[in-house]
């Protein structure tokens, strides 16, 4: 990533997270009301996730930095206690009622903020995957490590204003009529409904969005692009 990249894109996260910030005094309260009074449990939950890709080791293993990323609780407390660490899905039955609404319109990721302006996340980037998870999609789908070198996760971004919550493609779009050629290219049946299916589409957004940064004109109409489009997809509540 050039310098002028990094250099405007902090300036982009510290500036967009001071306004998100001074907005979720007056509106966090509130949500943190709704979230006690729809089901038993901490309003926060704060959670292990997968920051930069620090380096690979002579074994393939993958090395990611972590940090403890903050949002709404939106599950029901120890929602992983039956089913381990395991990735959300849409209509999850874990979720609560107002984690719903939080979901859809993103508010649930409001205090993620709070990450950003620690350096820990980016306002844009991929989306952070847990530890244990990342380590295992990296086996499995080649290249999926790329998503997060040189850059940060963010609270939103490129696969994340086009995509569903999983990854899915929106019914109809052009990505959705590759769908299987992208996710089984092989037709092998004991792959069908795989985990790792949706982050392979994903994948390439992700791609897509970091090879944007490797030149200021192209980073520059990426990051705008997706700032006016994410209200757009919290209003309308895509893909939750």
């Amino acid at each position: 990533m050039p310098c002028s990249v990094r250099i405007v894109k902090r300036s982009f996260d510290l500036a967009l997270s001071l306004i998100g910030l001074i907005v979720s005094v007056v509106l966090g309260p509130f949500l943190a009301l709704a979230v006690l009074l729809d089901s038993p449990g901490p309003i926060f939950y704060r959670q292990r996730r997968a920051s930069a890709l620090k380096e690979r080791t002579a074994a393939g293993r993958c090395v990611f930095a972590e940090f403890d990323m903050l949002k709404f609780r939106t599950m029901h407390a120890d929602a992983e206690k039956q089913t381990g660490v395991v990735l959300a899905e849409e209509n999850d039955p874990r979720v609560t009622r107002v984690g719903r609404f939080l979901r859809k319109t993103r508010l649930d990721e409001l205090p993620q903020l709070w990450n950003v302006l620690t350096g820990d996340m980016a306002v844009i980037g991929p989306r952070p995957e847990r530890p244990e998870l990342l380590e295992n999609l990296a086996l499995a789908i080649p290249f999926f490590e790329e998503r997060l070198r040189d850059t940060k996760p963010g609270i939103t971004g490129l696969a994340q204003v086009c995509l569903g919550y999983s990854g899915r493609a929106p019914s109809g779009s052009p990505v959705a009529l590759l769908e299987h050629a992208l996710t089984n290219p092989y037709g092998l049946a004991q792959a069908e409904g795989a985990l790792a299916d949706d982050m392979r589409t994903k994948l390439l957004f992700d791609l897509a969005y970091v090879a944007a940064l490797e030149r200021f004109r192209t980073f520059i109409v990426m990051e705008l692009w997706i700032i006016v489009r994410t209200p757009w997809v919290m209003l309308q509540g895509v893909g939750r």
